[in-house]
This record gives C-alpha cells, structure tokens and sequence, in this order.
C-alpha cells in the first residue's frame, strides 16, 4: 500500500509543475533541523524565496466552507493558543497527517505570504506540520517577501 502511495504522489507531483523543485526547501528544511544556525535558517529563507521567484506553488488545506460560502485556509492553534495556516511543500508531506487534512488546493507562494502577513488573526505559517517542518512567522514572511513590515 505505501509503495502504491509513493508511485501516486509520484505522478501527482510529475503532473504538478508549481511543486517541481519544492524538494529543494524540503532539503533545506532538513538541512536546519539538523544544524539550528542562523546561517542554516538564512539558506533556507532564500531557498523558500527563489522557489517563491520561480512561480513555486505549495499545498493548502482548505476547511468546509460555512454560511458564507468563503474557504478558508485550515489554521491550527499552538500549545499558546496562537493560530498558524498550515501549508505543505508536495503531496507526500501532506499525506503524513492526511487523516486530519480534508480540502487541499495549489496556490502561489508569493499570494499565500503576501495573503498571511495582512490576516490578523494568525501569526504565521507553517510549512509541512508532519515532518519537515518549519514555522514562518510574519517577520520571517516579510524576508522571504524581500520587504521590510
């Protein structure tokens, strides 16, 4: 079964241009977790901004739409009760935890940054919760995005 898995995301990410080349930040992300420099977390933030540059896309989860027919981006609530839009970098990674993840769409990075640093009622994203993850909070964002806040 999980081989049959890995040929499907396989092919979904063959069929995926916006995520070719997202294996990248997921080296990178690996790559931090190893090694928690600054140095490590600058490469990385420039990783995730020329995938940005290239037109890279990542992977939403979406929640059910409500009265107002609007999809939202899921968000999870941290130990502290902050709220964090959560994003994966291909469709392996978000399989990992699929049991929680119902909706998923592609969607531009730089949309999705630009979109996160204007909704108040997050403190960021995080990318890939299952495994390579990263949390980007806004002044992270607002490096990637190559603008001061």
């Amino acid at each position: 079964m999980t081989n049959q898995k890995n040929q499907e995301n396989q092919r979904n990410q063959e069929t995926d241009p916006g995520l070719q080349g997202n294996e990248r930040i997921e080296a990178a992300i690996a790559g931090l977790q190893q090694d928690a420099s600054q140095e490590r977390l600058a490469h990385t933030l420039t990783v995730i901004r020329q995938r940005m540059r290239e037109g890279g896309q990542v992977i939403i989860a979406v929640e059910p739409p409500k009265a107002d027919g609007q999809l939202r981006i899921q968000a999870v609530q941290t130990e502290n009760g902050q709220s964090w839009w959560i994003v994966f970098s291909s469709f392996e990674e978000e399989l990992k935890g699929s049991d929680s993840v119902k909706s998923t769409f592609l969607t531009d990075m730089r949309q999705l940054f630009n979109q996160a640093v204007q909704t108040k009622e997050i403190q960021g994203i995080i990318l890939n919760p299952w495994n390579r993850t990263l949390m980007l909070d806004k002044a992270l964002i607002w490096v990637i995005l190559g603008q001061k806040k």
